[in-house]
């Protein structure tokens, strides 16, 4: 596998602080990514000990490693006017700094139309087939193909964000179709943010739509009908890679189009596209051709179509967390609201990044306001709690009573209170839930409470708390003493109240589990909960806030993926959860008493959670008679050669590893309808099609059924293209 190795040392990936180190904002007169010589001292500090390491790893190309790009910076070009001439001069200074490391491959800059000489400006995007770089002696590079989300990865209170295989495929082909060098899928294999690592508002989550998972599992069809592309692209390479200029297109109709790649040795290659809404029938040198809307049909050797970007061949996979387990024998322990450890006081609000050195999600803010008597004539005041700029949320008591939580993005927040006449205590639990990972001026971002905090609604008007004295305290009692760690969990009194469900907020909650039997990744379900921070054997998996529902509106139930994609085109999950499943590598794993601990800020019920593995339940496929079978062509096929009819591609169902069919719940060779897990008979169906794939496919891991009416009893509807569809069940 080659490797383009992206430096930064600005990442972004939605990281926390986008990949810089939390120390670095602390160094005095900083400013990030400009012409500012702190910055840059460290910056080739950090790239001149990387490149040297590497080297002496021999991993780039010319020491027979895999590395063959290198990036510095990262989408520079989307904030560099904001600095203006300082943003130039650092642009030509990170250049030439690369340059100067001598690593021998190219030198990339990604979104930077402006990128000086030295290095070479790529794309990323949704679509980079009309991208061309800023000078005629550079390649065409896409160093960023989003398979699920532009700017919208799914954030807490967002919908996921999911990008169909078909447009995927479309605009891979239309990019090499119009002579593209290079691409790179963002993200290929999902992930996951354990620990604290997700920059501001992002899930835990970071799944991506990808074709391999946030779990590891290849998500199908995505990830077969991807492989199947590149398997039909690679049968082009030698035309490809065999011409210096794009060949010019021929115009075969309203919007559609073919590129035709000759190589000096005769052989021939041909893309036809539409980027139209509409299915055609197109002639390419003579010969008719079925043209799906928003697609490109691949020839390797000018006649032949192997693959058409729009038309999935492989199985469709669910994937279902199965036999779940409840987690039981929960014991808490309450955090407490009173003073624990160090203080401190000052007579204004501080900032909560600068005073917590992002060690923590959590910063106390404590004061105490006093209500007059003739504000609360009844025995008790009405009134509300406005912070003029909050980031990113606030859990807020007073005199130790939970009054509500409260989320914004530096921005106002308010909360209804309740006073009494006299002394009131107001602690306000402020936390972040990343630092911010994209835009400039990174180095100048505040958290916490900030520009001012009053009480209004009280008849003799606003009480103005900003200049009370204020008391401190960075982080939890819970967190200092690691209560998650089985050591430090022998710290804390637990109580062993059979009834955790309706526990306060601020709450530990702690058990222990056994791995699940079954093969399969595992996950833990905290739908139940509210928002906090779980840890297994120790091991942060991440934050939870099961709390946060997604947007009610937004989502389709079946998305088109004919005509430009968009980031809020095809979202699901809408009035849900963002993330009710968080991932438990079986690698951290015991095969008994695994320890589990939860801190629960909100009021969340434990005894629901449950584990589980996740496991293929429902496979899908349909075949047409006439879906394109990939012809083992050689590189040196030249155009005619082909003479023998091409073979129908057989339908295939496979389960996962350890599984097998178990049962067809669906089967019909005509001209079924609807998609994949929702398909209908029609007027055209061979009544002999369920007892075929049965016998074929029952019992077996995967089996392979040939798409010829002969197996099914005779032909349903001559003269008609006929399809043959199956869902079966895994187990």
């Amino acid at each position: 596998m080659y490797v383009n190795l992206r430096i930064g040392p600005y990442v972004c990936a939605e990281w926390n602080f986008g990949g810089f180190p939390g120390w670095l904002r602390f160094l005095p007169g900083i400013e990030f990514r400009t012409d500012n010589e702190s910055f840059k001292n460290e910056t080739q500090r950090f790239v001149n000990y990387l490149v040297e390491m590497l080297k002496s790893e021999n991993l780039f190309a010319w020491q027979d490693g895999p590395i063959i790009l290198a990036q510095i910076e990262n989408e520079y070009g989307s904030i560099d006017a904001v600095y203006g001439e300082a943003g130039q001069k650092y642009l030509n200074w990170i250049a030439n700094m690369a340059v100067a490391t001598n690593i021998s491959v190219p030198w990339i800059m990604c979104n930077q139309p402006d990128a000086p000489p030295s290095v070479i400006d790529t794309c990323n995007g949704f679509y980079c087939d009309g991208f061309r770089p800023n000078s005629e002696g550079k390649p065409a590079l896409w160093t960023e193909n989003w398979t699920g989300w532009l700017c919208r990865f799914q954030s807490w209170g967002e919908g996921a964000p999911t990008r169909p295989v078909q447009d995927i495929a479309f605009a891979v082909a239309r990019f090499f179709q119009k002579g593209g060098s290079f691409m790179h899928y963002y993200m290929y294999h999902g992930g996951t943010n354990f620990e604290r690592s997700a920059m501001e508002g992002v899930t835990t989550n970071y799944d991506y739509d990808a074709p391999i998972d946030e779990y590891g599992d290849v998500r199908q069809p995505k990830w077969g009908h991807l492989k199947d592309l590149h398997a039909a692209l690679k049968l082009c390479e030698l035309c490809l890679v065999g011409v210096d200029t794009v060949p010019s297109e021929i115009s075969l109709g309203p919007y559609q189009e073919a590129h035709v790649y000759n190589s000096s040795t005769g052989a021939c290659a041909a893309f036809l596209a539409s980027w139209g809404t509409d299915d055609s029938t197109v002639l390419f040198q003579g010969q008719s051709y079925d043209l799906p809307a928003w697609s490109v049909s691949i020839l390797p050797d000018c006649k032949s179509v192997v693959f058409n970007t729009a038309k999935v061949g492989v199985q469709s996979m669910t994937m279902t967390m199965q036999s779940a387990i409840p987690v039981t024998n929960w014991v808490s322990y309450r955090e407490p609201l009173e003073p624990w450890g160090s203080t401190f006081s000052t007579n204004e609000l501080v900032e909560q990044i600068a005073t917590t050195k992002d060690t923590t999600d959590y910063l106390w803010y404590t004061t105490n306001v006093e209500v007059a008597e003739s504000d609360a004539p009844n025995g008790l005041a009405q009134a509300t709690l406005v912070m003029s700029y909050l980031r990113d949320a606030a859990h807020i008591f007073v005199n130790k009573v939970y009054a509500g939580t409260k989320s914004a993005h530096g921005s106002e927040a308010s909360q209804s209170i309740s006073l009494r006449p006299g002394i009131n205590s107001v602690k306000v639990l402020s936390m972040t839930t990343g630092l911010q990972g994209t835009g400039p001026f990174l180095e100048k971002e505040k958290a916490g409470i900030q520009f001012g905090i009053r009480v209004e609604g009280l008849p003799s008007g606003a009480i103005i708390m900003q200049r009370n004295t204020w008391t401190y305290q960075v982080g939890l009692q819970g967190e200092n003493n690691r209560l998650f760690e089985s050591n430090g969990s022998l710290s804390a009194v637990w109580s062993t109240s059979t009834d955790v469900s309706n526990q306060m907020s601020l709450s530990w909650f702690k058990t222990t589990f056994d791995m699940p039997e079954r093969n399969g990744t595992v996950a833990l379900d905290l739908s139940s909960m509210g928002k906090g921070q779980v840890w297994v054997n120790g091991i942060n998996l991440g934050r939870y806030w099961s709390s946060c529902i997604a947007h009610t509106d937004g989502c389709v139930d079946n998305c088109d993926y004919r005509g430009s994609h968009s980031e809020s085109k095809c979202l699901t999950k809408c009035g849900q959860p963002s993330q009710s499943w968080y991932h438990v590598p079986r690698e951290w794993l015991l095969s008994k008493q695994n320890l589990l601990v939860l801190f629960e800020e909100q009021e969340g019920n434990p005894e629901a959670i449950t584990i589980a593995p996740r496991i293929p339940q429902h496979i899908c496929s349909r075949m047409s008679e006439s879906h394109p079978f990939p012809i083992p062509l050689s590189s040196s096929t030249k155009r005619g050669s082909q003479t023998s009819t091409p073979p129908i591609a057989p339908l295939a169902l496979e389960c996962a590893d350890g599984q097998h069919i178990s049962r067809i719940s669906f089967a019909s060779y005509g001209t079924p309808s609807g998609d994949c897990g929702d398909f209908k008979l029609s007027s055209c169906h061979a009544n002999s099609s369920k007892d075929v794939l049965s016998k074929a496919c029952v019992g077996r891991q995967k089996c392979l059924v040939p798409i010829v009416s002969s197996i099914c009893g005779g032909d349903p509807c001559p003269g008609m293209i006929k399809s043959l569809a199956a869902t079966a069940e895994c187990q």
